[in-house]
């Protein structure tokens, strides 16, 4: 098993959320993170003041699916998530050893 986290804009999502539908994922976590990669942040104008914003908005997704669909997963993101634009975020694979069901006791793949 695969644990996948991608980090991505946040306009990005409802598409990205559609693309893992249709190849069959039923289960993600998102989260609303901030952070900065090669950008560094930006500067913005308020009120005739200039400030940096060090932080970014971003949303983090992760999967964890079987070892066959992480390829599917990963390519569907990455082309969901894609603007070419700098800031389009990351995709990080984790393998996973083990996953438990707490409600039922169910192991492995048929935990997930």
């Amino acid at each position: 098993m695969k644990k996948i986290e991608a980090i991505i804009k946040p306009f990005k999502l409802d598409e990205v959320k559609d693309a893992l539908n249709e190849i069959g994922i039923q289960g993600m976590t998102v989260t609303e993170v901030k952070g900065f990669g090669r950008q560094k942040g930006h500067t913005e104008l308020y009120r005739g003041a200039e400030y940096v914003v060090d932080f970014i908005p971003k949303i983090k997704i992760e999967i964890v699916t079987s070892d066959a669909l992480t390829p599917k997963v990963v390519s569907a993101i990455e082309k969901s998530a894609k603007t070419g634009k700098i800031g389009d975020g990351k995709i990080f694979v984790y393998t996973i050893e083990d996953v438990i069901r707490i409600r039922t006791g169910e192991r492995g793949e048929s935990a997930v």
